[in-house]
């Protein structure tokens, strides 16, 4: 009788002892997610860094271009009476879209550094082309004249400093000069103006044609203003992202680079092909139509640490649920110091991921911090277990889930799913070798009863 009274309060003791080991390990885990999230900050500001010598870099070269245009505008002398009778002139505008727009261009892509950072920059070659039809002038009511004389085209180019040509415009069969500035800003923000007189003798058709040199940054994009509007891009880069409102109709991607061309249609975008000033004032937003194509760095190493960090947590729970298996299956005794630097260990990976990922690929900088890492635990374990066959199963093990983890960062469209078996896996894995511990028995200062 008096020896089950003794045997309780051991069973009790032990059974405390494994809960609060447990909640050791788990405090543990929680404090360690402080210098996670540090590391993430750390990821953040570095991409922040990253993104201002983008910034600054482009400013000077030149930003992002949209090319927009031409659009020929028309001058209307309109008049009307007032209340008293009096007849008051005043000036409305036609504008008119090109009835077809073709624009040829080679994209010649380079990349800067700005410290340890690369930002791509290009230097296209655009050849425009296109027809004006003007059979149908509108004629409002309150129509004087209208002003062939005064008529002008309007180009507009989101940049103006990447303009590295003296832009000839062919109208017709005359050669005709350029003016700065944009005469219709609330169109077209920033561009560049050409002086046209058009035909009084009845004629309807102006072709038109030039040739423009432009540097941008990372991005090149238009805006379908034709009737049939037809786009082709050529290109050196091998890793373009096309973007915008309209997929190219064909590409085609390869080592040498890239080939892509676009055909939009008037009844693809919504704005008409004219319209006088004051109507249709929804139809001044072209940009909602720009499509083109990015010109980007084939992987963003600060996205990918990031998202690996966000498997930190899991990584660590994983680790030193080993070790406590050992603990309870191999009458080793661990201390929570001894938990919390191989935990620090395992923080550290992601800050060794991204310093060397600014310095090289990311591939090999996941290989590298995963190589020294799992050493640095594995070598220390040898310490702790007192059993080279432990420390050689935990090193194996943590390749395996630094392994599945460099699968999963790669299969973006599949990380979750990738995930999810996963951690059944270990889960069922850990369910398994684990299925014959009596917790209740169980001493961490002794063997658990394993059979």
């Amino acid at each position: 009788m008096e020896q089950q009274q003794n045997q309780k309060p051991q069973r009790s003791w032990a059974k405390n002892t494994v809960m609060v080991k447990v909640g050791i390990i788990t405090i543990l885990m929680l404090l360690l997610l402080i210098p996670l999230s540090m590391i993430e900050s750390i990821i953040y500001e570095r991409e922040n860094m990253n993104r201002k010598a983008i910034k600054e870099v482009s400013s000077k070269w030149s930003n992002e271009q949209v090319v927009k245009g031409p659009i020929l505008t028309v001058p209307m002398l309109m008049e009307r009476e007032n209340q008293e009778g009096e007849v008051i002139e005043y000036t409305k505008y036609w504008y008119l879209l090109p009835k077809e727009l073709k624009i040829d261009g080679d994209v010649d892509p380079r990349s800067l550094n700005r410290g340890i950072y690369d930002i791509i920059v290009y230097s296209s070659n655009l050849d425009v082309k296109g027809q004006f039809d003007l059979k149908s002038i509108p004629k409002p009511s309150d129509l004087k004249e209208i002003q062939l004389d005064k008529a002008f085209l309007t180009v507009g180019i989101n940049d103006l400093r990447g303009i590295k040509n003296q832009i000839k415009v062919k109208w017709n069969d005359t050669t005709l000069d350029i003016e700065p500035g944009s005469r219709i800003p609330k169109l077209v923000e920033s561009g560049v103006t050409i002086p046209v007189t058009l035909s009084e003798e009845g004629q309807s058709k102006y072709d038109f044609s030039f040739n423009l040199v432009l540097q941008g940054s990372q991005n090149l994009s238009f805006i379908p203003l034709g009737a049939t509007t037809q786009v082709s891009m050529h290109s050196k880069w091998d890793s373009p992202s096309f973007v915008g409102n309209f997929l190219p109709d064909t590409r085609e991607v390869t080592e040498e680079g890239f080939t892509a061309k676009w055909t939009v249609l008037q009844l693809n975008r919504n704005f008409p092909l004219q319209w006088i000033s004051g109507e249709f004032k929804q139809y001044s937003n072209f940009d909602q139509s720009a499509f083109g194509v990015d010109l980007l760095i084939p992987v963003n190493d600060y996205q990918t640490s990031m998202r690996s960090a966000k498997y930190g947590a899991m990584t660590i729970a994983l680790t030193f649920l080993i070790f406590f298996l050992v603990e309870v299956i191999n009458k080793t005794r661990i201390h929570p110091l001894q938990y919390a630097m191989v935990g620090i260990a395992l923080c550290l990976f992601y800050t060794l991921l991204v310093s060397i990922s600014e310095h090289s690929s990311f591939n090999l900088a996941f290989g590298i911090a995963s190589v020294a890492i799992v050493s640095m635990i594995s070598l220390y374990s040898l310490s702790l277990f007192k059993n080279k066959k432990l420390s050689l199963m935990l090193m194996l093990i943590l390749f395996g889930i630094y392994t599945f983890l460099f699968i999963t960062l790669q299969m973006v469209d599949y990380a979750l799913l990738m995930g999810s078996i996963g951690l059944t896996m270990i889960l069922g894995a850990t369910m398994f070798y684990t299925r014959k511990i009596n917790w209740y028995q169980l001493n961490l200062s002794t063997a658990g009863s394993v059979s």
